[in-house]
């Protein structure tokens, strides 16, 4: 069974199948080859309970968020006031890149959105500047990934619903670790660009009147951040309620910058349903065949494998590591949540690990699966916003921050404190 999912899961995305699809299919499949039951009968209630849930409406309330924060011009400013502030390292305007995105996360929960709109707006820069387009277009793939990490997290909600566990607790437990690594990437930045000075470009200085003028522009966002994030942390609101008032602070800015338009509301609210529609056909999917494949006995045969090898919890969680590698460079990231974790997670905590810890372990896999060849999705989204050069470019531009995000999940591993320090404190 496991060689039935796995050749069918890899075969039919190499079809250019849509992932939701896939899934779906892999689930008849199952029904039909290794099932003594007509499992297909529990469809409909399968895919009407995992969509039943009031935690789900925050997904598309924070697509919305991010959507109208790029529509308006919003995250164009927080770029340039950003620019005024890191370019002066080694690096310059790369290390814009990795802060805007990094702001941009606290308010969109999106990876991909993120990397879009840093690539659409500090793209021309480079070109204008002469930035070596590998580091540059590395560093806004890499950035855009903490999207996922940093809350609010699409990824960690759906974690959080699929597993029951707590998203408040989840979001603290991000925290550290995506603060951590945007500056990891930043200092990896500045390691390059010290020892190769030609990569990093033009380092500028501004005024410092100038540079006090810029944070009006970022004042905004991190008003926006600490609104839907302090809310839920002080228990003020739900994660579902805190992103609907997110977005309500989403249009008072876009506002107050002349950003409002029909047009600006059509586009973001068309995105919104395409991107909701996306992951919610992927979750619906995911849990027709987690169905199946818990019916059909898959998570029994698995147990059994990993007991027969006698592990330890450091071994099996480091083939835990591996197998997540390995998955990400084939499947993509939503997807490979949503199919491992009824499976993975049980086998976690029977060795005695977190469900909190083990989430923000999986999302920093996760991150990297992201700006890995041949399906990460950031290092085509930075490519489309290119005029020229090729894909490779951006590849090799990631793979010191894949390096970086690698040694991140060794120190949760190592410490888990990094991610359990803020949920434990502020139980």
């Amino acid at each position: 069974m496991i060689g039935f999912v796995s050749v069918g899961l890899l075969g039919l995305l190499a079809l250019s199948i849509p992932v939701g699809i896939v899934l779906f299919l892999l689930g008849f499949g199952v029904d039909t080859f290794f099932s003594s039951f007509p499992l297909t009968r529990g469809l409909g209630n399968m895919v009407w309970s995992s969509s039943n849930s009031a935690t789900l409406i925050a997904i598309p309330f924070f697509v919305l968020l991010g959507e109208v924060l790029v529509r308006s011009g919003v995250a164009t400013r927080t770029y340039a006031a950003l620019d005024r502030w890191v370019s002066w390292l080694p690096g310059g305007l790369v290390h814009a890149n990795v802060a805007t995105a990094t702001m941009f996360s606290a308010t969109s929960g999106s990876s991909v959105a993120t990397a879009a709109t840093v690539a659409t707006v500090a793209m021309p820069q480079a070109e204008k500047l002469g930035y070596d387009p590998k580091l540059f277009s590395g560093a806004i793939a890499a950035g855009g990934t903490l999207g996922i990490m940093i809350p609010p997290s699409i990824n960690l909600i759906v974690y959080g619903f699929l597993t029951q566990s707590s998203i408040p607790q989840l979001f603290l437990a991000g925290l550290i670790p995506g603060i951590a690594l945007a500056l990891a990437f930043m200092a990896v930045t500045a390691i390059i660009c010290v020892i190769r000075p030609e990569l990093g470009g033009v380092r500028r200085t501004f005024p410092f009147a100038q540079m006090l003028r810029a944070l009006i522009d970022l004042i905004p966002i991190l008003i926006l951040f600490g609104l839907i994030v302090g809310s839920i942390y002080r228990g003020w609101a739900t994660p579902t309620e805190a992103a609907a008032v997110g977005v309500a602070g989403a249009f008072l800015i876009a506002f107050a910058f002349g950003g409002v338009s029909w047009d600006m509301l059509k586009k973001s609210l068309t995105g919104t349903i395409k991107i909701t529609s996306m992951i919610m056909l992927i979750v619906m999917g995911a849990a027709f065949l987690n169905f199946t494949l818990a019916s059909a006995g898959l998570g029994r045969e698995l147990t059994a494998f990993m007991e027969g090898l006698g592990l330890s919890p450091l071994g099996f969680i480091l083939v835990v590591v591996v197998l997540y590698i390995v998955l990400g460079f084939f499947i993509e990231t939503l997807s490979l949540m949503v199919v491992t974790i009824p499976i993975i997670v049980p086998m976690v905590l029977v060795q005695g690990y977190d469900v909190i810890w083990f989430g923000i372990l999986m999302i920093v896999l996760i991150e990297m699966a992201l700006i890995t060849p041949p399906v990460g999705l950031n290092l085509y989204v930075v490519q489309g916003a290119r005029k020229s050069g090729s894909l490779n470019e951006v590849m090799l531009g990631a793979i010191p921050y894949c390096l970086t995000m690698l040694a991140m999940a060794l120190l949760l591993i190592a410490f888990p404190n990094i991610a359990l320090f803020l949920p434990t404190t502020l139980q």
